[in-house]
């Protein structure tokens, strides 16, 4: 691996190339932070698929992307004389510094839970009026669902045992299917919405990410589904026109593989 002082020129580096890009090419200089942002969030998407594939080399790729990106932001920012990239820096290291007083303080702490929790009252005290806050309104509602109950669950507002989380999501199974039984729609919606949540709130509970759960699931089906159409096609036929048992032979072969 690189030592400390090739990791700091291989950045140095990199400020100096967007220093360049900056001043000489067309695409660069129209940039602004409006015009990165999507790209931004386009990228990080792709940096979570390569983590999910546990594909390291597409990581390395990817986070690079992502720096590429916070430079460039940080250069729009020192042009404006508004920050700059030491600045950035600066300020993510005294929030480490400040929100982790068992390591750069007095504070003891007995467990991760006590970190966290330690965590969000401290950002309290920094003059946040609510633990939620920090969760983005643009969040995808399966990953806000686990940010605020992460959230609130720091400052102790949370269930004790899985078992009791379990309860609940079968207490609102069952208000879904009374109201689909209704034939409500807008209650139907509203109790899929609590079945939702309480899931996502199980998975916590099991340690497990339900971003990516579902987005393993997600991959699963597309790869055996893309089999079957592969399988449809060698033996000349049209999905449309297969029988669900015709499928179904192809499905469980996608299975075993």
């Amino acid at each position: 691996m690189n030592t400390r002082s090739e990791q700091l020129a291989a950045f140095d580096r990199l400020l100096t190339i967007m220093d360049e890009l900056r001043e000489q090419c067309p695409w660069d200089k129209k940039q602004t932070m409006q015009t990165l942002r999507h790209l931004t969030i386009e990228e990080t998407y792709e940096l979570g698929d390569a983590i999910l594939e546990n594909d390291l080399e597409e990581v390395k790729k990817e986070l690079g992307d992502i720096l590429l990106h916070i430079v460039f932001y940080a250069k729009i920012g020192s042009e404006t004389q508004d920050f700059d990239i030491a600045d950035v820096a600066n300020g993510i290291c005294e929030k480490l510094i400040n929100r982790h007083p068992h390591i750069y303080g007095d504070v003891k702490v007995k467990n991760e839970e006590e970190v966290k929790q330690n965590w969000e009252n401290i950002k309290l005290k920094e003059g946040k009026k609510s633990v939620l806050e920090g969760v983005p309104s643009g969040l995808p509602s399966l990953v806000k669902a686990n940010r605020i109950q992460d959230k609130v669950a720091g400052v102790g507002f949370d269930w004790e045992r899985p078992e009791q989380v379990f309860e609940k999501l079968k207490e609102e199974l069952a208000e879904l299917q009374e109201e689909v039984h209704a034939n409500n729609a807008d209650k139907m919606e509203s109790e899929f919405g609590d079945v939702l949540f309480s899931m996502v709130n199980y998975a916590r509970f099991l340690k497990i990410n339900p971003e990516n759960a579902l987005e393993r699931t997600n991959k699963k089906f597309i790869k055996r589904f893309q089999y079957l159409e592969q399988k449809a096609k060698e033996s000349g036929k049209s999905m449309g026109d297969m029988t669900l048992a015709e499928m179904d032979v192809y499905w469980e072969e996608a299975k075993r593989l």
